[in-house]
């Protein structure tokens, strides 16, 4: 299943969710407005996977805005040119939407996504803060 991505030993440590959990998550998922999980298959293989939220904004006179969450390639298949082909898909779908931007987070210790990111476009913009709960 796509959720054993997740599980990779550069993701959340090698841990992952239990087939229970993860179908538990992925039916709550699916009730949100315009947030979508999507998956790469190369060879009869799920092979990557991202999530695409479209969220309305009162600002910018409405235009929503598209966020990216959780991109994973497996590591098998990196350097393949999927990850690239998931975010121009991505930003495709938010262009469509009228999104004013697209945005995403990357954890600071990982160098080589945020020369990926770059490569297609993507700026360092301001800071990212969190808390976490």
């Amino acid at each position: 299943m796509f959720w054993t991505l997740y599980a990779q030993k550069d993701i959340d440590n090698g841990e992952g969710l239990s087939i229970k959990e993860a179908n538990r998550i992925f039916s709550k998922f699916q009730t949100y407005p315009n947030y979508s999980l999507y998956i790469a298959i190369t060879e009869n293989k799920i092979v990557g996977t991202f999530e695409l939220l479209i969220m309305d904004n009162l600002a910018h006179c409405g235009k929503p805005s598209g966020i990216i969450e959780d991109v994973i390639v497996d590591s098998n298949y990196r350097s393949m040119g999927i990850g690239k082909k998931m975010m121009e898909f991505a930003m495709g779908i938010c262009k469509k939407q009228g999104c004013y931007k697209l945005a995403l987070s990357s954890n600071s210790i990982r160098e080589r996504a945020h020369i990926f990111y770059k490569n297609l476009g993507f700026e360092q913009h301001g800071f990212s803060f969190l808390v976490e709960l």
